[in-house]
């Protein structure tokens, strides 16, 4: 599928560098694991679990809680953590989904990550990562993941629908990220089961949480809606719940402590 070059306002920005990479990182895969050695995973045949059955469900906390290494802003956030007891934890603790990175240049992560926390889970598995390519989306199902992401940021319209709606060939839910309200308007479409609002610009990487409250009132609610980033207090929690949020990814709060399993475990006994 053809590309769009990356939109860039201001120069070369992180996000600039990171599509540049990872167009490098799929021509690369593509050329060491076929398609057909994909669909052999034994996760391929899997029916991956349904997103919204499980946000929407009250025994869980509607936290979509991440494992996250690093990143290009914060550099090393936790080089120890074990992604299967990690992961277990936020899921013995209410999580909804677990949120795995799989970047490994910029973010630290891999695909055993994905491929371990669904060893040890039974909640749905969001590969979070840069996704440009459909062989990205073969992946995910072949390492055991439920739901990929889109970002409007790096994709056109026509390639979220596209990549959306082979997403959803295969089982997958998609979760289409979305930091302002041009990108939301320009990139909803049938092929998306939940838009996230990215609190965080992906361009000089600044957070603001009223990036969600203003944008809420936009999204029909026929999509699951999900706020990221910049989530580090329950009370948070409770005013996005209140305007019509059903998920929360939380990354960095957890994995930035010691214990990120303990943290998420005492956060969510003040919601």
């Amino acid at each position: 599928m053809e590309k769009s070059s990356t939109p860039s306002k201001a120069g070369d920005n992180i996000l600039d560098k990171i599509v540049r990479r990872k167009k490098e990182e799929v021509a690369l895969a593509k050329s060491r694991v076929s398609v057909k050695e994909l669909e052999a995973y034994a996760h391929f045949g899997r029916q991956p679990l349904v997103f919204r059955d499980f946000l929407l469900d009250e025994q869980h906390t509607g936290i979509i809680a991440e494992f996250k290494r690093r990143s290009p802003s914060k550099g090393l956030i936790n080089g120890t953590a074990d992604v299967a007891s990690v992961t277990q934890a936020y899921a013995q603790a209410g999580a909804s989904a677990l949120s795995v990175l799989t970047d490994a240049d910029f973010f630290g992560g891999k695909a055993e990550d994905l491929q371990q926390a669904r060893a040890a889970n039974q909640i749905p598995i969001l590969r979070k990562d840069f996704m440009i390519d459909e062989y990205q989306m073969l992946e995910a199902k072949a390492w055991g993941a439920d739901i990929i992401l889109l970002i409007a940021a790096i994709l056109s319209p026509q390639e979220i629908a596209q990549l959306g709606s082979f997403a959803q060939s295969l089982g997958l839910n998609v979760l289409l990220e979305v930091h302002n309200l041009e990108e939301l308007q320009a990139s909803i479409c049938p092929y998306v089961n939940a838009i996230g609002v990215n609190n965080r610009n992906l361009g000089d990487f600044t957070v603001d949480i009223q990036t969600s409250f203003k944008l809420v009132s936009h999204i029909p609610d026929t999509f699951l809606k999900i706020s990221e980033s910049a989530i580090s207090k329950p009370q948070t929690i409770k005013e996005l719940k209140s305007v019509g949020y059903n998920g929360f990814l939380i990354g960095e709060n957890f994995m930035k402590t010691e214990d990120p399993g303990q943290a998420i475990s005492d956060f969510v006994k003040c919601l």
